[in-house]
C-alpha cells in the first residue's frame, strides 16, 4: 500500500478516535474540544492576523537563535573532537550542561540581559548549540583513522583536510545534531515565550490557558507541529536523501528497497 495511502488512513483513524473522545470522553467536552471546534479556532486565528503575527515573531527569533546554535555548536563540536584537551574540559562540561532542562537558563538570562529579546535568543541558543556541539564531535571521534591518514597522505593539511576528510565524513552526525538541535531550539523559545509576555505562539498558548480557551491551545499546538514537519520535510528530509544518495544508501529505505526488489 503506498506510504500516502497509509498516511492518509492513519490520520482519519486518528482523527475519528480524537472525536470520539469528545464526545464520549469521561470529562465535559469543552475540556476535549472536538477537531471541528479545534478547525473553527485555527480558521478565526488566521482570519484576525493572530497566528500569522504568532508565526512570523515565533519564526524570527527562533531562526536567529537556530542559526547562531549552529554555526557556534559545529564549530566548537568539530574543535572538541579534534583537540584533545578541549574534549578532556569542555567536552566533559558540555556533557553535564546537557542534563540541565532548557527553561532552567531563562532566571539567568532575565539577570544579564532583562526582560527583552536577548534573553530569549540567549535561551535558544543555549537550548540548541549543547546538542549540535555534542553530536558534531562524537561524529568526529568516530571517524575511521585511515580516512584522516589517507587525506594526509594526499596531502591534505589543516582547513583542507578539515573541509575535506572530516567534515564529510562526520556529516551524518552533523545533520543529526542540527536536527536535534532545531527540536531543542523550539522547546527552549516555547517555554521562554510561555513565561515572557511577547508577541509569539508562545503567548497564544498563555491566551488560550488565560481564557479558558481549549481550542485556542490545541489550535497553537496544531500550528506549532505543522510548522515542525514542514521545516523537517523541505530541509532536513532533503539533506536527508541527498546525502543518502551521495553515499549509496538509499537502498537502505524500505520503500525503495521494494520498489527495486519489484521491478
Amino acid at each position: 500500500m503506498p506510504r500516502s495511502v497509509n498516511r492518509g488512513l492513519f490520520y482519519l483513524a486518528a482523527l475519528a478516535a480524537w472525536q470520539a473522545l469528545h464526545l464520549w470522553g469521561p470529562w465535559p467536552s469543552f475540556l476535549v474540544p472536538g477537531p471541528v471546534q479545534v478547525a473553527e479556532a485555527l480558521i478565526a486565528g488566521f482570519a484576525d492576523g493572530t497566528f500569522l503575527i504568532g508565526i512570523a515573531v515565533t519564526m524570527r527569533r527562533l531562526l536567529l537563535g537556530y542559526a547562531l546554535s549552529l554555526v557556534l555548536g559545529t564549530v566548537l563540536g568539530l574543535l572538541i573532537g579534534r583537540v584533545r584537551w578541549m574534549d578532556d574540559t569542555i567536552g566533559s562540561l558540555l556533557l553535564g550542561l546537557q542534563t540541565l532542562p532548557s527553561i532552567c537558563w531563562l532566571p539567568l538570562a532575565i539577570i544579564w540581559f532583562g526582560l527583552n529579546e536577548r534573553a530569549i535568543q540567549f535561551v535558544v541558543v543555549m537550548g540548541a548549540v549543547l546538542a549540535i556541539a555534542i553530536h558534531t564531535s562524537d561524529g568526529v571521534k568516530n571517524i575511521p583513522p585511515i580516512y584522516v591518514r589517507a587525506g594526509r597522505n594526499l596531502g591534505a593539511r589543516g582547513p583542507r583536510l578539515l573541509t575535506g576528510i572530516i567534515l564529510p565524513a562526520a556529516l551524518p552526525a552533523v545533520l543529526t545534531g542540527a536536527k536535534l538541535g532545531w527540536s531543542f531550539a523550539w522547546r527552549s523559545l516555547m517555554a521562554a515565550e510561555l513565561l515572557f509576555v511577547s508577541l509569539g505562539l508562545g503567548q497564544l498558548l498563555m491566551v488560550g490557558r488565560e481564557l479558558n480557551d481549549i481550542a485556542q491551545v490545541i489550535a497553537v499546538m496544531v500550528v506549532i507541529i505543522a510548522l515542525g514537519l514542514l521545516v523537517d520535510n523541505l530541509v532536513f528530509g532533503r539533506i536527508e536523501r541527498r546525502m543518502r544518495r551521495v553515499w549509496g544508501l538509499g537502498a537502505a529505505l524500505p520503500g525503495r528497497a521494494r520498489g527495486r526488489r519489484a521491478a
